[in-house]
């Protein structure tokens, strides 16, 4: 094979790995935009008062009140509060955190949550 035949395989070798990035940056760029969708909105500030609270279901509102008086608790330490499963108060605790009415924060492996500031 001569040097000018080299080069040509060498050119075409060069345009499918271009063709390759251009498919891999295409795709990196769908999967951002995919990414985009679920990105957490930013959390709620609803006010906590009596009307809420009586709004409330009896199991959220039974939970938010062990929160009240914890201050900041796990779903652990509420859970023995309620005689209810971690698991359901996880679940209730998220609820409330998704409606707004209370903030979570993870200090280490363990999710602690609030009522927002101010709503005490």
């Amino acid at each position: 094979m001569e040097t000018k035949d080299y080069l040509q395989e060498i050119l075409k070798t060069l345009k499918d790995i271009n063709k390759k990035i251009e498919g891999i940056a295409d795709s990196q760029s769908l999967i951002s935009e995919s990414l985009d969708r679920f990105k957490p909105e930013k959390p709620k500030k609803l006010p906590l008062d009596v009307d809420t609270l009586l709004d409330l279901p009896d199991h959220l509102r039974e939970t938010v009140r062990r929160v009240g008086e914890l201050g900041s608790a796990s779903a652990e330490h509420v859970a023995a509060q309620t005689h209810k499963t971690r698991a359901a108060e996880s679940d209730y605790l998220n609820q409330l955190v998704k409606m707004g009415y209370l903030q979570k924060e993870r200090r280490g492996r363990t999710v602690f949550f609030s009522i927002w500031k101010g709503q005490t």
